[in-house]
């Protein structure tokens, strides 16, 4: 009977289900990975990672930007569903995570490092916390302490780019605790008698903003890193929708030794977080179920690093939306194996659950990539992804990928972007108005105001910007407990390195 209990439940017996280690990290741009085929961005951990399992080629985060894509992670659903459209939103405790499903299905959930979360539901399904997050649970409360760094440039500022530089920050000081915390929980659940499998999600923070990289890295990188360029006319010709965007952000007339030092910071920040990565697999690699587990590497959304003269995120350009995904187990999942169809973050938690036999989420618009990983044709795979952006205070957008080609929808202007990604993989050459594409076009569109009314965000919004200021005012007047959080360690900050 408890045999037969256990495969109705779990769907196969539990030997037969792997343990997860999900690794996520924070504003990674998916062509800065070796594996990825960038000749100088240094990842010989991921690179490995791939070598050994499945590189996806086009996947989509839900929201290029932290607290959404990050939802939509946990839950498969897009962000217009859950109501988390931007920073400040709070996902409601009774919208059930891929953590709860795993949960039932058996499996110990453990959170450790970085996931965003707003209010006071720090776990949403996850059983054990082993290492709080780097910023205060409460819109308005307080954040790593960088210092003399000044705090815009965490943020969508144009003094982040303007301040790079080699240094030390609270950042990766959190990064290295996190890997250390993760490291040691593996190594005591390989001395314990535990039988269940086990889910541990590690939450980077890097490489995200400040651009401020140890200074061997930074000076490494800096006398090789390239100038990214964009054709002439460029910017003049650019969708209203962009140009508000540069404008906005400051990032028309930044000079080519900012972007140089920017772009030399930010790939010494990806090396640094790859060997936090590395350190953890060797950990993993020395214990006894590493034969047995699953591991995954996303990041929630990218990083522009000066791609079209952009940086950040809150865009749909690929170096934005797009987001590098690789799934390894060794003798199970295929090796040197690359996917190129379209594939969604929202994706991860059906999978996941999928392999471990579990029961789906309900309302979830993820997709379970097994076929891929075991190396089949995915035929009649939906090859499609769908990304919503409400950031910043440019119109609020929506795009579509579909097979070769991109829309992205903004609300107020009759006129999408659109490209063929195909025949132009830098999104260079704006399809949004050609009488030639006008098919595509309908179709996008139609897909992409499909379930998406810009007016119930607006909504819903508006509603909680009362709410959120009186949060931020009570963040600043009560000092409430922030045991669980991470505190930064005295001289983590030192900026510039000589």
């Amino acid at each position: 009977y408890l045999i037969a209990h256990a495969i109705l439940t779990w769907g196969c017996p539990m030997a037969d289900r792997p343990n997860f280690v999900v690794i996520i990290s924070d504003q990674h741009n998916l062509h800065n990975l070796g594996c990825a085929g960038d000749p100088l961005v240094r990842t010989p951990n991921l690179d490995e990672l791939a070598a050994e399992g499945t590189l996806f080629e086009s996947t989509y985060c839900g929201s290029p930007l932290c607290v959404p894509s990050r939802m939509t992670f946990l839950t498969g659903r897009h962000c217009s569903d859950i109501g988390v459209y931007g920073n400040g939103c709070m996902l409601r405790s009774d919208i059930p995570t891929f953590a709860h499903a795993l949960g039932i299905a058996g499996y110990e959930t453990v959170l450790g490092g970085r996931m965003h979360f707003v209010g006071p539901d720090q776990r949403h399904g996850f059983q054990r916390r082993i290492i709080g997050d780097v910023l205060s649970p409460f819109p308005g409360g307080p954040g790593p302490n960088l210092g003399g760094i000044p705090t815009g440039s965490t943020g969508q500022s144009r003094v982040a780019v303007e301040i790079a530089g080699p240094g030390r920050t609270a950042y990766q000081a959190y990064d290295m605790d996190v890997t250390d915390a993760c490291c040691r929980y593996l190594e005591e659940r390989d001395r314990s008698e535990q039988e269940r499998p086990f889910c541990l999600v590690v939450g980077y923070v890097l490489p995200h903003c400040p651009f401020i990289a140890p200074k061997k890295l930074y000076d490494e990188y800096y006398d090789q890193v390239d100038i990214p360029q964009v054709p002439d006319g460029y910017v003049e010709s650019l969708h209203p929708a962009m140009q508000l965007w540069r404008e906005k952000r400051g990032v028309n007339d930044l000079s080519e030794e900012e972007v140089r030092k920017a772009r030399a910071a930010y790939f010494g920040l990806v090396t640094f977080m790859d060997r936090q990565i590395g350190r953890l697999l060797s950990t993993l690699d020395s214990s006894s179920f590493d034969e047995d587990t699953v591991i995954v590497y996303v990041s929630d959304h990218g990083e522009m690093a000066g791609e079209h003269g952009m940086w950040w995120k809150s865009s749909f350009y690929e170096g934005s939306a797009g987001v590098p995904m690789i799934w390894s187990w060794p003798g199970e999942f295929a090796e040197g194996h690359r996917v190129s169809q379209v594939t969604s973050l929202l994706d991860v938690s059906a999978t996941l659950i999928d392999l471990a036999g579990g029961e789906a989420l309900p309302h979830s618009d993820g997709r379970s990539l097994t076929r891929f990983l075991e190396g089949e044709e995915a035929r009649g795979w939906p090859d499609e992804a769908i990304s919503e952006n409400y950031s910043g205070g440019e119109p609020h957008g929506r795009m579509v990928r579909r097979g070769d080609w991109k829309l992205n929808h903004y609300h107020g202007h009759d006129t999408p972007q659109l490209f063929n990604l195909a025949k132009d993989p830098e999104e260079f050459d704006d399809l949004g108005a050609d009488p030639a594409h006008a098919d595509i076009r309908a179709q996008l569109t139609a897909r992409a105001l499909q379930g998406w009314r810009r007016e119930d965000a607006e909504r819903r919004l508006a509603a909680r910007a009362a709410t959120r200021e009186v949060m931020q005012k009570w963040a600043k007047a009560v000092p409430y407990d922030l045991s669980d959080f991470w505190q930064a360690p005295e001289g983590c900050n030192v900026f510039p390195e000589e």
